[in-house]
């Protein structure tokens, strides 16, 4: 599902953020990217979303070689890939469900369709009773959790964190990898990108470890 042929990505100025990087994720797989930070996490997803594009190999996700992706391409690779970040970058002028919805608007969506879809989502991650509330009132871990209801509304097929449970305490990141590990069991393939080593020990999926840019170790 996602693949990696020897990518390299280099900035302007010299600095090589990745290095030679080959992997796969296979499709309905669960894994986790950790490293240090300055590792080239945060690239290496930006790579899968064509925030950036490499500067050497080749980056798949399905059949698509988005090396060659042409620009028009691009929103609709998007779709297919739900993003959850650490500070959620939800929109405070906007309710619960306007958040949620959000991405379908872009997509077109009708407004009876975008609905039952925003109720499905908040329903699966337990704020279905806080769509019309702002979400600044919410705490964290629900903010959190709209910020994952707003990544899974248009049911992606690949689902992206980068240090989701970064501000969250241990009881509530156990609750939101839980969340993954739900969406990942009904098929959708996840790559989770964290710092929290204790929380991830305890769960049974291959590990991504990179290094200075480079991937140091594969756990499978």
């Amino acid at each position: 599902m996602i693949r990696f042929d020897n990518v390299s990505m280099r900035y302007p100025g010299g600095h090589e953020a990745l290095s030679r990087l080959s992997f796969e994720l296979k499709r309905g797989e669960m894994a986790f990217l950790t490293g240090h930070s300055g590792a080239g996490k945060s690239t290496l997803l930006k790579l899968i979303m064509l925030m950036e594009r490499s500067s050497q190999g080749q980056v798949f996700v399905g059949e698509q070689n988005l090396n060659r992706m042409p620009l028009a391409q691009v929103p609709y690779l998007r779709r297919k890939i739900g993003v959850v970040f650490q500070n959620h970058q939800l929109l405070f002028d906007r309710t619960v469900f306007d958040n949620v919805a959000l991405p379908l608007q872009i997509s077109g969506y009708e407004r009876d369709s975008a609905g039952r879809r925003v109720r499905a989502a908040l329903d699966k991650v337990g704020l279905l009773n806080k769509e019309k509330l702002n979400p600044i009132v919410l705490s964290t871990g629900e903010q959190q959790r709209i910020g994952l209801a707003r990544a899974i509304v248009n049911k992606p097929q690949v689902l992206l964190a980068d240090e989701p449970t970064g501000n969250l305490d241990p009881e509530l990141s156990a609750q939101v990898m839980g969340l993954f590990r739900q969406f990942n069991q009904v098929g959708v393939t996840v790559l989770v990108a964290t710092h929290d080593l204790d929380l991830i020990s305890q769960m049974p999926h291959r590990r991504l470890t990179l290094d200075q840019g480079r991937l140091s170790d594969v756990d499978h």
